[in-house]
């Protein structure tokens, strides 16, 4: 307890501050701070400094606009349609993905899987869950439809309904989900991952990377349920005869509506965290006609947020698409005579070959279109495919453009009727008699007849101006007789007349 020492002591500060007793306390606060500015800073002040000096590498491209400072240690911006990436920093580094591992399970379970489908929770699927883990206290035994299940997994985090779902789809144990995960994740471009579970619980053989979470990413965010599962802001399941519980739990991902860090643009989004994986998320956004797809990992919270604001907006700003068939002049196939059916033989001018329309790459927006480079390949197939140009800019892949053959019903086709089909005596849709024409066929036949047809002329007009020596001798012989026989048969006039 303090004591104050009575007036005419001596010590007259303390006699004085007894009249300023507010004045004495803020003295006091201010020398009993410590002082934080040569304090050491803590292991996540460090990890964060650290980060964020990490280099960036789309930077080091040349004239490619320059990205933004991120917390996260891995992170990538991707547009969606072409997979072109924009922004890059360690986005090859094995990483552990915590939650953001259930965008995958989810996509299997919808590709494969009928909403209505029941799922049982066995007891591996319950108590295989850490209790101090997300989930929404399934018991062993209850049922939940796959359309709950999945809005359970997405909006929740729930770990338990993960385990089921992998079950009902394997077909046993959880575990040989695992095998299904990495074979999807391989058909969708996946080059660094390695997934043991299906919810992203912590195991050292558990990993990815940002880049591979893109890629699945781009099948994923193409799913419109599975998108907008992601933005609903609360989880409702009534009670069932097979589930006797009202469940009701809200979205706690920030990033969407009504969230702290809500982004207007955005389509869908899923985050993740563990001790070991730190901060994750994967989100895609749309914004005039241009899908990017954000992932951060190793992120610190708040950061995984505005990391994902900053490069959307680095993206949406200095980005756009380029439609190739109205901008490239290389390929112009309307100049080339030689790819058109003209129209005087086969009745039509449509070209044989075309750029297809809807393709599109991604440039910088103080990029010419004529600065980039690009390649033809003929190894990829596919209905009505002729080859495929890809496109680059210094190095840097910024998408593909297919090159068609032309026909709505055959690549060889060039005769058509209007629809294909007429009515039937009967009333329904009897098919019309329809010519095709194989092109290529059509013009070896036209070559080999024209060429019959030169060697015939010259071959007259050789016999008509060269004459053989015999031949000639011959003809001048039989002129020469007709003369003289000619001369013979003509009667003398002056025969009876002398001179």
């Amino acid at each position: 307890m303090l004591r104050f020492a009575p007036a005419g002591s001596g010590k007259n500060f303390i006699n004085r501050s007894r009249r300023f007793p507010a004045a004495l306390l803020a003295l006091g606060l201010l020398f009993s701070r410590p002082l934080t500015a040569f304090a050491e800073p803590s292991a996540t002040e460090q990890r964060i400094e650290t980060q964020r000096a990490m280099e960036i590498q789309s930077n080091l491209t040349e004239n490619w606009p320059s990205g933004p400072v991120v917390t996260a240690e891995s992170a990538i911006l991707m547009e969606a349609e072409t997979g072109t990436v924009l922004y890059a920093k360690n986005i090859h580094q094995h990483q552990y993905p915590a939650s953001t591992t259930k965008i995958l399970t989810t996509l299997i379970a919808a590709e494969r899987c009928a909403m209505d489908e029941p799922v049982t929770f066995s007891h591996e699927a319950v108590f295989d869950t850490p209790r101090d883990s997300n989930h929404i206290a399934i018991d062993e035994g209850e049922i939940l439809t796959m359309e709950q299940c999945l809005n359970a997994i997405l909006i929740r985090s729930a770990n338990e309904v993960a385990f089921a779902v992998a079950e009902h789809i394997a077909g046993d144990s959880w575990h040989n989900f695992a095998d299904i995960m990495n074979e999807r994740a391989k058909e969708l471009g996946c080059v660094d991952s390695n997934f043991v579970n299906p919810n992203g619980l912590p195991d050292e053989n558990h990993y990815t990377s940002a880049y591979d979470l893109a890629m699945i990413g781009r099948a994923f965010f193409a799913n419109e349920m599975l998108c907008q599962i992601t933005l609903t802001k609360r989880l409702d399941i009534p009670p069932s005869e097979n589930q006797p519980d009202h469940i009701l739990e809200n979205n706690n991902m920030q990033i969407i509506p009504g969230g702290k860090y809500a982004y207007d643009y955005l389509i869908g989004c899923k985050t993740g965290y563990t001790d070991a994986a730190r901060s994750c998320l994967v989100s895609c956004a749309e914004r005039d006609g241009m899908r990017l797809i954000c992932v951060v990992l190793h992120d610190e919270a708040p950061y995984q947020y505005e990391d994902t604001i900053s490069l959307f907006e680095y993206g949406f700003g200095n980005f756009e698409k380029v439609n190739v068939a109205q901008t490239e002049k290389k390929y112009d196939i309307d100049s080339a005579g030689l790819f058109y059916g003209g129209s005087d033989i086969f009745g039509s001018s449509t070209p044989l070959l075309s750029l297809n329309r809807d393709d599109c790459i991604i440039l910088p927006r103080t990029v010419p279109f004529d600065e980039t480079q690009s390649t033809v390949s003929y190894a990829e197939t596919g209905e009505n495919l002729a080859a495929v140009i890809t496109y680059t800019y210094h190095g840097v892949t910024i998408g593909k453009v297919r090159v068609n053959f032309t026909g709505r019903q055959n690549q060889t086709q060039i005769f058509d009727s209007e629809d294909g089909a007429e009515d039937g005596e009967d009333g329904g849709k009897k098919e019309k008699p329809v010519i095709y024409v194989n092109i290529v066929r059509v013009l070896i036949g036209a070559a080999c007849v024209g060429a019959v047809v030169l060697a015939v002329v010259l071959i007259r007009l050789f016999l008509k101006n060269f004459q053989f020596a015999g031949w000639k001798s011959r003809r001048e012989w039989k002129r020469n007789n007709r003369r003289r026989r000619k001369k013979a048969r003509r009667p003398n006039r002056f025969r009876d007349y002398d001179f």
